[in-house]
């Protein structure tokens, strides 16, 4: 489903009504954007928004005019090559969240808000799209982030001088100590800490040798959480984030698991949606599981609490 619309500056005016939140960073890949996008998307849907999750669809094959509505909240409307592989793994698993896929964010939250009643909308990396009115700009932060170097040298879209945009930042000190009085120096308000969840598949023993499928930004996690959950990790492939699976590599997966003696492939729900293609598969696949939570850094108030009272004002609250 595609709508032509304009440019996106004649739409901002449009959306102006609707709570909008930004998800985003300063570094390139790995921070947890998108399970941290499905974290806000319910906890808005909790407070009694209709909420749409807006991509620009990143690795999508057809890239239609206007907006394609990857989902209404109800319905899969959207296939991976319209999509893209993260968009439509949201769509998937959040009920009653629309989610839209279009290079003109704010084109898509008109959209949103005009045809399907969205009261709030949701940026996923959405940080360095400055074009769009948003009421939070939530900016996820790594320890290296703090030090590191800018492209094509290091791995950092922007300086951590960004920070100074951001509303509130979310740190994820998984990897590595995080230096909270440096982060002080390029921001100053609100921080949180992000908190890494495991989900392993209840249909696959604990102590199962797996074959670990990992085409995503730091593919080392997957292995390390699959031990950690009790897997006995036998092989794994790690073909690069966003890699649009073949026959030839679905072939070799199934001789690789075997070679393994693995009794499963065990991957990530974004692999997951990338190998739906070529169902029914050669081996059996299992998903494991990832998601976030945002909690309170030392004796600040709660994610919810602090989100209710930063957009409520914006709109007045809808009914």
């Amino acid at each position: 489903m595609a709508r032509k619309m304009s440019s996106e500056a004649n739409f901002e005016k449009f959306a102006s009504e609707l709570i909008s939140v930004s998800v985003g960073n300063i570094a390139f890949g790995g921070r947890g954007k998108t399970p941290t996008v499905a974290f806000v998307a319910r906890t808005l849907q909790a407070m009694g928004e209709r909420v749409a999750i807006l991509s620009r669809g990143y690795g999508r094959r057809v890239v239609a005019d206007g907006v394609t509505v990857v989902s209404d909240g109800t319905d899969i409307l959207a296939d991976l090559d319209q999509a893209g592989d993260e968009p439509l793994m949201l769509a998937r698993e959040l009920l009653g969240i629309s989610v839209l896929v279009c290079d003109q964010r704010a084109v898509a939250a008109a959209l949103a808000q005009h045809v399907l009643g969205s009261t709030a909308v949701v940026l996923d990396d959405g940080f360095q799209h400055r074009e769009m009115r948003r009421d939070v700009d939530l900016v996820l932060v790594a320890p290296g982030d703090l030090t590191g170097r800018r492209v094509p040298l290091g791995r950092l879209r922007e300086s951590p001088s960004a920070l100074g945009r951001a509303t509130a930042t979310v740190v994820d000190e998984l990897g590595g100590d995080f230096d909270r009085n440096r982060l002080r120096a390029h921001f100053g308000g609100p921080v949180f800490r992000l908190r890494r969840h495991t989900h392993a598949p209840a249909d696959l023993t604990a102590s199962a040798r797996v074959f670990v499928l990992a085409g995503i930004a730091g593919p080392e996690r997957v292995a390390l959480a699959a031990a950690d959950a009790g897997y006995v990790v036998a092989g794994q492939w790690t073909p690069g984030d966003h890699h649009r699976y073949t026959r030839a590599d679905v072939v070799r997966l199934a001789r690789e698991a075997a070679a393994a003696d693995a009794v499963a492939v065990l991957t990530t729900a974004k692999d997951a949606e990338r190998l739906r293609p070529f169902r029914p598969l050669p081996f059996d696949v299992h998903v494991l599981g990832h998601s976030v939570t945002i909690e309170a850094d030392d004796n600040g108030p709660s994610f919810d609490t602090w989100l209710r009272e930063r957009v409520r004002p914006a709109t007045g609250g809808h009914p």
